[in-house]
């Protein structure tokens, strides 16, 4: 993962700082984070950082194509690294336990939608809600 992303950034014309390298360290330890989440993570290393340049910094490298977002609730975003983005987020309303699934289990779905509208599916950032099997 280091090299990969420290030749992507030198390519697209941008510094390897030590703050992007903190941020992606801990979106890779993290998994599922918030940019609260990750900030705290970071700081436990580089007590200087603020919320900002970690906003910032997970922007940049979501541009960059080194780590994506999706929405597990109505809170912050959550980020994880692209590379490990190939799932389907099940998320349980009673307890919040967030289960990855394999993108297969959404193909009855994903071809669907595609025979009857014609509609293309980005799964990448599919999360169902619904109760666990602890919750029902």
């Amino acid at each position: 993962m280091a090299k990969a992303w420290h030749e992507e950034l030198r390519a697209r014309g941008y510094r390897i700082t030590p703050q992007r390298q903190l941020v992606l360290e801990a979106v890779a330890k993290l998994g599922h984070a918030t940019p609260e989440d990750i900030c705290a993570e970071v700081r436990e290393t580089a007590r200087g950082i603020n919320i900002s340049t970690v906003y910032r910094t997970l922007e940049l490298l979501e541009k960059l194509g080194l780590v994506t977002h999706t929405h597990l609730n109505r809170n912050a975003p959550t980020y994880h690294l692209a590379s490990e983005a190939d799932h389907v987020h099940l998320v349980c309303r009673g307890c919040g336990e967030v289960t990855e699934v394999s993108p297969d289990m959404a193909a009855g779905l994903v071809s669907s939608l595609e025979e009857k509208l014609g509609f293309e599916t980005d799964i990448s950032h599919l999360t169902v809600y619904g109760h666990c099997r602890n919750c029902r």
